[in-house]
Order: structure tokens, then C-alpha cells, then sequence
């Protein structure tokens, strides 16, 4: 045979395993002080999201904070609804820094703001829509004009507001409604955390669509906010960029989870130091 057919085959058989590798490693998670996070590479998460998405399967995925944690450690029925979602991912630099100790050293961040982005980017090559859930009006239109320019391709199914206080059966119905006759495979949920948790787990099985929850991310992405320099982002100190933006908001929910977190994750890891020396004592 050739050297270019073998070199192809080889290259095709390359890429097969990987794609083998990405599937079987966006089933596995890492405990992070009691909780189950997606071990995978980003590109790995964002396929997965897709494949559900394309089957219009209802699964709810939660974007994982230090905030999100400590909040479903603090509240037992977060916790269960934590525990409940099909794909947690490790949006926080503390989570990716944790989940690296506790042996999966490759992990790289998966943000709310950097999923929204690739899913613009890769929905519409798979003729999947995107449906606007929560967040404020004027953000959802800064929102539009900024995908009809940057993503032109991208079917939007539709944007719908919420108000900050809770839905009457009624109006939840007229919700569920909308998105069904939209006939979107992504809905993405802005109501901040833990309330846009507590409505996907509420909707899953109503809702034939994978639901996202992004939290702040819309906001910045129409402008409203700015994002911290990726030099930042990458040495975990976004917090910091963010506090300095929002100190009367983000002063208190900062000093009150960061501190036990990293009490909790120490814990942990000394914990798990003491399991490996002694399970090597053992054999």
C-alpha cells in the first residue's frame, strides 16, 4: 500500500480514538468537596452539550462556582438538585485548580461566557437554534444585535424576559409553551444562581431541550459588564475583577463562601493524601 493511504488510515484511526477518548471522559467527574464535576476538556463538554442538543434530549447542565458549591453544601435540597444535573462544569479557577490535585491534571476551565461563545459558533453547523431564557429586556436586545453580527448563521428561536419574582402557573405554562412551539434544542437560562438551578430541575422532562444555566455571562456578553483580561481569568483572579466592578453585591457573598471552600477543598485533600499513603502502607 502507499505511504499516503497508510498515513491516512493511521490519521483516521488517530482521530477515532480521540473521538472515543472525549466520549468516555465527559462521563467522568471528580468530587469536589462533595460534589460531581465534569472531568473533561472543554471541547470534549461542548460536544457532548450538541449531541444532546441535536437529539432534542431534555438534560440540565449547571455552570459551577465556589458561590454554587457552597451554596448546595449550605442547602441540602441544592444539594440533591446539584447532584441531579446531567453535566456540572468547572467554571471557577478554584474548581479547575481542586479537580488538577485530585488527579485530573489536564483540566482546563469551562465557563459560562466561553460555552456561550463556541455554542454560537457550533449550533447553527448543526442546524441547532438557540432559545433566550431570563435576564432583562435591554439585555436581550443588546444580545440580538450583537449575535446577528458576529454569528449571522445562528437561529435564534426566541428571547423571553422574566420577572424577578416567581412565575404563576399560568405564566410558567405560557413559558413552557413558548419554548416548545419555538422548537429549540438549547435553552439558555438567565436567572441567577441558585433560582435558574431550581427552574431546570423544575422543567426537566417538560422541556424536550438541554438547558443551560449562565448566570451572569449574558450580561457581559451584551456589554452590560466587562470581563476580566485573560490574564486574570487564567490565574484565577477574576473574583478580584469582578468585586472591583460590583463591591456592594459580590463584597459579602465573597467573604462569606470563599473562606469555607477553601477550608472544605484542604480537608479534602488532606483526606484523600492519607487514603493513598495508607492504602500504599497496605499493599
Amino acid at each position: 500500500m502507499s505511504d499516503s493511504y497508510n498515513q491516512s488510515r493511521t490519521h483516521s484511526i488517530d482521530r477515532l480514538k480521540l473521538e472515543f477518548r472525549a466520549s468516555k471522559v465527559s462521563n467522568h467527574v471528580i468530587d469536589v468537596i462533595g460534589f460531581p464535576v465534569a472531568a473533561s476538556p472543554f471541547d470534549a463538554q461542548v460536544k457532548t452539550i450538541l449531541e444532546w442538543a441535536s437529539n432534542h434530549e431534555s438534560k440540565v447542565i449547571f455552570v459551577a462556582n465556589v458561590h454554587m458549591l457552597m451554596e448546595a453544601y449550605w442547602h441540602s435540597d441544592f444539594s440533591f438538585i446539584l447532584k441531579e444535573a446531567d453535566l456540572v462544569t468547572p467554571d471557577g479557577m478554584p474548581l479547575v485548580w481542586m479537580m488538577r490535585l485530585m488527579g485530573s491534571h489536564e483540566q482546563n476551565r469551562v465557563s459560562g461566557l466561553d460555552l456561550l461563545l463556541s455554542l454560537c459558533k457550533l449550533a447553527p453547523l448543526q442546524n441547532i437554534s438557540i432559545f433566550f431564557l431570563g435576564s432583562e429586556l435591554k439585555i436581550l436586545e443588546s444580545i440580538r444585535m450583537k449575535l446577528e453580527h458576529e454569528f449571522p448563521n445562528l437561529k435564534i428561536a426566541g428571547m423571553e424576559p422574566l420577572p424577578f419574582r416567581p412565575l404563576t402557573p399560568a405564566e410558567d405554562k405560557a413559558v413552557i409553551q413558548k419554548i416548545h412551539e419555538s422548537g429549540t434544542q438549547l435553552v439558555l437560562v438567565s436567572l441567577g444562581c441558585p433560582k435558574q438551578e431550581y427552574w431546570m430541575n423544575q422543567h426537566k422532562g417538560k422541556i424536550p431541550a438541554v438547558m443551560i444555566g449562565l448566570g451572569g455571562a449574558l450580561p457581559v456578553f451584551a456589554g452590560f459588564q466587562k470581563r476580566a483580561p485573560l490574564w486574570m481569568r487564567n490565574s484565577g483572579l477574576e473574583w478580584l475583577y469582578r468585586l472591583i466592578q460590583e463591591p456592594r453585591r459580590l463584597w459579602g457573598r465573597y467573604t462569606k463562601t470563599i473562606p469555607p471552600f477553601i477550608w472544605l477543598a484542604l480537608i479534602q485533600l488532606i483526606t484523600s493524601k492519607l487514603k493513598v499513603n495508607s492504602s500504599k502502607r497496605s499493599s
